[in-house]
Parts: structure tokens; sequence; C-alpha cells
């Protein structure tokens, strides 16, 4: 379970930007990546290893904050 993403996925983001022709900010493409390192960086701390990280499996609060989903297919090594 995985609390709420007000802000939705990555993909449809970039999708939504790429319609109407405009770009990300810089300083916002580099907050997500950061995070989106941070979280990676976490689950291979904790032996998980996701296997299914796309921009569809990348949540967004809100707030800018990332969320990374789709745990289905991830492994304990």
């Amino acid at each position: 379970m995985l609390e709420f993403a007000e802000g939705g996925d990555l993909l449809k983001v970039i999708e939504k930007n790429k319609k109407q022709g405009t770009y990300l900010d810089e300083s916002l493409v580099w907050s997500y990546f950061i995070q989106m390192l941070q979280g990676i960086h976490a689950l291979h701390e904790n032996q998980i290893v996701h296997w299914d990280l796309k921009a569809a499996n990348v949540f967004l609060s809100k707030e800018g904050i990332i969320k990374i989903g789709d745990m289905n297919v991830s492994k304990v090594v």
C-alpha cells in the first residue's frame, strides 16, 4: 500500500509538458533526480532491488516529494 500521491506520476507530468510544448524547470528535474537516487540508495541499503523503475512508477506528492512505487517485482538479495 502506498500513500496517495496528489501530484500523480512522473510519466503524466512529462506527457503533460510534452503536449503543452513546455519543459520542466532544470532545478525541478535535479530535485526529482536526487530524490530518486536517495530512494534507490535506501532500497539498496536494505538489500532490495526494484527491477521496474520507470517514470510511471515514480509518484509525486503535491509538495513535489518523490515516492517510488510498484514494488511488486522487487527482490530482496
